[in-house]
């Protein structure tokens, strides 16, 4: 599987945890990481796993993005897509069971590749994710050769 493929993957089986839904994952920011992980490796299920039946998602403040597992699977499924999609991480905030991070996302834009940095805010409640806020950067596009 990819995730074992990672830094990450390494310690949280070693640790006892991992991303996929089989073995339970411990902790809001273990499992925030196992999102972020089965992002990057643009994989669906895993990804979904992480979610609860019922997740949303939202601009900040209040923009419903997707709510429920089928919308999750139509807009994750269509972005996965992309062969260049990657997140990094550049800050992480562990409050409780919200999990803050800094994102920088590599991606595909209808102009060209590109940068965006987000901050996504993630809620969890037991083993998954319930709720989620971004906040979007405008992209910024690669230089044209």
């Amino acid at each position: 599987m990819p995730w074992r493929d990672s830094m990450f993957g390494t310690i949280a089986v070693m640790a006892g945890f991992c991303a996929c839904p089989a073995v339970a994952t411990t902790g809001p920011e273990a499992i925030v990481q196992a999102q972020l992980e089965a992002y990057n490796a643009r994989d669906l299920n895993a990804f979904l796993a992480t979610y609860a039946e019922n997740a949303e998602l939202f601009e900040h403040p209040s923009k419903l993005l997707a709510s429920g597992m089928a919308q999750l699977r139509e807009r994750y499924a269509a972005r996965f897509a992309d062969p260049i999609l990657h997140a990094l991480v550049l800050k992480r905030i562990v409050m409780g069971n919200i999990v803050i991070d800094q994102e920088r996302v590599r991606r595909m834009f209808p102009a060209g590749p590109g940068t965006l940095d987000a901050v996504a805010m993630y809620e969890v409640q037991g083993q998954r994710i319930t709720r989620v806020w971004f906040i979007f950067g405008a992209p910024v596009l690669d230089p044209k050769p």
